[in-house]
C-alpha cells in the first residue's frame, strides 16, 4: 500500500515538473512568441518585427542601467541578435535616445504611423506581462 501511494506520489509529481517545464519553455521561446503576435496582429513582416524589436531594445539598452537591461534581455531569447537585426535592417543607425528616435527607426522599417502607434505598446504589454511588475516599471520609463 505505502509503495502504491509513493508510486503514484512520483507520478504526480511528475505530471507537475512536465506541465511547469512547458510552460517555462514557452516563455523561454518568449522572442518567437512575440514575434508570431506582432506579425499577425500588426500585419507586418517577419523581418519588420524582428527589426522593431531590436530597436526597442537598443532603446532600453540606451535608458537602463545594465543591471535592469539584462533583466528584459533575459525576456527575448537571442536580443543581441533582434539588436544586430535592427542595425542590418538601418532602422538603427546610431544612438535612439527616445520614444520619437524609436518611432522614427520604426518608421525607417517601413511601418506605417498607426502601426508604430501599435508597435511599442504591445512589445511593452508582452514584455511587462513576461517579467512581472518589476519589468513593467522599467519599460514604464523609457515611455
Amino acid at each position: 500500500m505505502n509503495r502504491r501511494i509513493a508510486l503514484l506520489g512520483l507520478l504526480m509529481c511528475s505530471l507537475a515538473a512536465c506541465s511547469s517545464t512547458s510552460s517555462m519553455s514557452s516563455m523561454a521561446g518568449g522572442g518567437s512568441a512575440m514575434l508570431g503576435a506582432l506579425t499577425s496582429q500588426l500585419g507586418i513582416t517577419q523581418s519588420q518585427a524582428e527589426g522593431g524589436i531590436g530597436s526597442y531594445l537598443t532603446l532600453a539598452q540606451e535608458k537602463l542601467v545594465k543591471g535592469d537591461f539584462d533583466k528584459i534581455a533575459a525576456l527575448v531569447p537571442g536580443a543581441s541578435k533582434y539588436m544586430d537585426q535592427a542595425k542590418a535592417l538601418g532602422a538603427v543607425t546610431g544612438p535612439i535616445g527616445n520614444m520619437a528616435g524609436l518611432n522614427s527607426s520604426l518608421g525607417k522599417l517601413g511601418m506605417n504611423a498607426e502601426t508604430v502607434s501599435k508597435f511599442t505598446p504591445m512589445v511593452t504589454d508582452y514584455l511587462g506581462k513576461a517579467g512581472g511588475s518589476s519589468v513593467q516599471s522599467m519599460l514604464g520609463s523609457l515611455m
